[in-house]
């Protein structure tokens, strides 16, 4: 363990924490017995703290390691992150505004809440609502496996065979970040997400410029990496042909692999504003230009991520070690530890554990707040008080952080990586019903419950069915496009099948006159902004406790 590095760390870890519990007294109505309060942190966030909130929402710390790792890895593919984090804009621009207005008009605090709305059925807003939580939950323990690797890194992970003191830093830093959510709700990650961008975004900026200066120059760096990837494809040409090994640094150049590249990024980006946590951010804050103004800003981000990816071919051109098995994942931690000085890995590494804290409080309090409005009261306690909403949500918070420890503790971080990319399969099949929803009452809401079922059973089999060249299943998140040999994303695959029947349905059912739900909402909800009837305004200094 470096001792200097650790300390820094510890420092900046502290001040996170302690505005972590301060952050419950921040922007404070008379009570936090709510989930208007504590769950969306009184819908009342403006741009500049709504765009911390959302960037730090959607740019996790394991993208800053996974990222940069792929390319690190040999797979140029990687960059597919960066178009499909610009494409996502222009469409929320266009439908999350409408999902603001709605929502704030009648009170929803959920996509699902939206949903059940909408068409009137509480089995539509069930499968909503159970798919943002499973697609959640190994998301929050992605956030924990990338704390894992920078703690690794660190020095911080004990050789002792007794399990809880192998990962006793993890569980500290679990247990901190539990209370801080519990106590503070959505107000604890809007606030760190402060400290956390900026860190991010100075160890980023310094990293590209100050390592390739190391290393002799951008130039330099990209020839390495081109002799080596090269090399290993010549060594290992009959291993490639064969299928058991994959080539380094190719690019999708043809038609066919374009395909499976261009669908990751639009697949990605449709997804990303379906993941409750994303929606979260959106209905925190106060009036619809703030969320077209963060539309507008938050391509920043991308930025920022493309320079990170670059990054992965810095640690191949620095020879970075990263274990024997070889583990991808602790390229960049690696780098940074043998790379800048001490003082600077200690801010690096705080900077990825806190980019880590962000989301995974974000991503529990959504998965909580699902949970209690469209399961808990939907089914069990309709007549349930919003102080009761407010208590079982902090409850179930808890219970979500504990599921995601446990899994990051007992499953190979391989399949956690593979699960989260099925959680991608899985969120973008609540498309139809929300986001044509916003603009449609069309379909039939039997008809997206059916589309819906049959595109998570087939993308949850094609995912598993998907080998790699080091595992039988769960290998991958692109297929053969059925009767072609176009590689897609499953994703979209699965959408696709998800469309066509929930429009073909919906004319069947039409036709034989089946009952539809009752709309409970009407056409100017979907304009309505601040100030307008039963649209409350943000907290003020007058009604705010400090």
């Amino acid at each position: 363990m470096n001792g200097v590095a650790f300390g820094v760390f510890l420092f900046l870890f502290l001040i996170v924490t302690v505005m972590g519990f301060a952050a419950a007294r921040w922007r404070r109505a008379k009570s936090m017995g709510s989930l208007d309060e504590w769950g969306l942190g009184g819908r009342g966030f403006g741009t500049f703290i709504a765009w911390f909130l959302i960037g730090g929402d959607i740019y996790t710390a394991y993208t800053f390691i996974a990222v940069p790792a792929t390319l690190f890895a040999g797979s140029a593919t990687g960059f597919f992150a960066v178009p499909y984090t610009i494409v996502i804009y222009p469409m929320v621009f266009a439908f999350l505004p409408r999902l603001w207005s709605v929502s704030h008009r009648h009170g929803f605090v959920t996509p699902a809440d939206f949903v059940e709305g909408r068409y009137g059925s509480k089995g539509l807003g069930l499968a909503i609502a159970v798919t943002g939580i499973v697609a959640t939950m190994p998301y929050i323990a992605l956030q924990l496996v990338g704390m894992q690797v920078v703690l690794d890194v660190m020095g911080l992970k004990s050789s002792s065979d007794n399990w809880f003191m192998k990962d006793l830093p993890l569980f500290v830093a679990f247990v901190i970040l539990a209370a801080y959510t519990y106590s503070s709700g959505l107000r604890a990650p809007a606030l760190i997400a402060f400290v956390k961008d900026t860190l991010i975004y100075i160890v980023i900026i310094v990293a590209v410029i100050y390592i390739p200066h190391q290393l002799g120059g951008w130039g330099h760096i990209f020839d390495v990496v081109k002799s080596g990837f090269n090399d290993f494809n010549t060594q290992n040409a009959d291993a490639i042909a064969s299928k058991a090994a994959s080539p380094k640094a190719t690019y999708p150049a043809t038609g066919v692999g374009q395909w499976a590249y261009g669908s990751l990024a639009l697949g990605s980006a449709m997804a990303l504003f379906m993941y409750p946590h994303s929606v979260t951010g959106v209905l925190s804050t106060k009036n619809r230009n703030v969320i077209r103004r963060n539309a507008s800003l938050l391509p920043a981000y991308s930025f920022l991520l493309g320079l990170l990816a670059l990054l992965g071919f810095v640690a191949v051109a620095a020879a970075v070690k990263v274990g024997n098995p070889p583990n991808a994942q602790l390229a960049i931690p690696q780098l940074m530890e043998d790379q800048f000085p001490s003082w600077f890995a200690g801010v690096a590494y705080a900077a990825i554990v806190i980019g880590a804290l962000v989301p995974a409080a974000i991503m529990s309090i959504a998965a909580a707040n699902l949970f209690t409005r469209n399961i808990y009261k939907a089914f069990f306690r309709p007549a349930a008080e919003p102080a009761e909403e407010a208590k079982v949500a902090k409850l179930v918070s808890l219970v979500v952080k504990v599921g995601a420890l446990v899994f990051v503790l007992a499953m190979s971080k391989t399949f956690a990586i593979n699960l989260q990319l099925l959680g991608g399969v899985w969120i973008l099949q609540t498309f139809p019903a929300i986001v044509a929803g916003l603009y449609t009452r069309w379909f039939h809401r039997w008809a997206l419950l059916a589309g819906w079922a049959a595109a998570m059973v087939y993308g949850t089999w094609v995912a598993y069915d998907t080998p790699s060249p080091t595992q039988a299943h769960f290998g991958g998140s692109v297929h053969n496009f059925p009767g072609t040999q176009t590689g897609i994303y499953i994703a979209v695959t699965a959408f696709i099948l998800n469309v066509l029947v929930a429009v073909v349905l919906t004319l069947v059912f039409k036709a034989l006159k089946v009952p539809d739900g009752v709309d409970r909402t009407k056409r100017a909800d979907y304009v309505a902004d601040l100030g307008d009837e039963d649209v409350e305004a943000q907290l003020t200094p007058d009604t705010a406790i400090h």
